[in-house]
């Protein structure tokens, strides 16, 4: 089987998840980051995984842009939606849920919610005050499960379709 992971990463979190993936996963893995515009031919996949990360409660334009274009193909493949975000329980899963339009989240094969990073250094000067005043947090925070990305795949891979 041939897998297709599309991701946007703000700061690396959610690749990082990508490519944790992508070496969990036993069949032929392709990434590609929407920051690239070239994007294989859908049709050569039997599988998509697509992932993003939450910011200021939206997933990336790039993310839900390439998820209503591909609708139709997407709904004829088996999927996984993951997002990377700061939040967890109900307000991460309220989050995925806004990420993803309905009919993909009803069609998904495997779910995952990986937490999130903040990495000041990765941050420029105007995230890094928003991040000090509405989160009062000044020094880079690691919220990213390992295990739920390894969780995620073994679902997901196990899945039949």
């Amino acid at each position: 089987m041939a897998t297709l992971i599309v991701y946007m990463t703000s700061h690396g979190c959610v690749e990082k998840a990508a490519w944790m993936i992508r070496d969990l996963l036993p069949d032929e893995v392709t990434l590609v980051n929407l920051e690239n515009p070239e994007v294989p031919p859908m049709e050569q996949f039997d599988t998509v995984i697509i992932g993003g990360s939450i910011r200021i409660g939206s997933i990336q334009k790039r993310i839900r842009k390439f998820c209503e274009k591909n609708m139709d193909l997407l709904l004829t493949k088996r999927t996984g939606l993951f997002i990377c975000c700061m939040f967890e329980g109900d307000t991460a899963i309220a989050q995925l849920h806004e990420a993803y339009p309905e009919a993909l989240r009803k069609h998904a094969t495997a779910f995952g919610l990986f937490g999130g990073e903040l990495e000041f250094e990765k941050m420029n000067a105007f995230e890094r005050m928003i991040i000090r005043q509405v989160a009062n947090i000044s020094v880079d925070v690691s919220k990213f499960n390992e295990k739920a990305v390894r969780k995620f795949a073994e679902r997901f891979r196990d899945a039949g379709f």
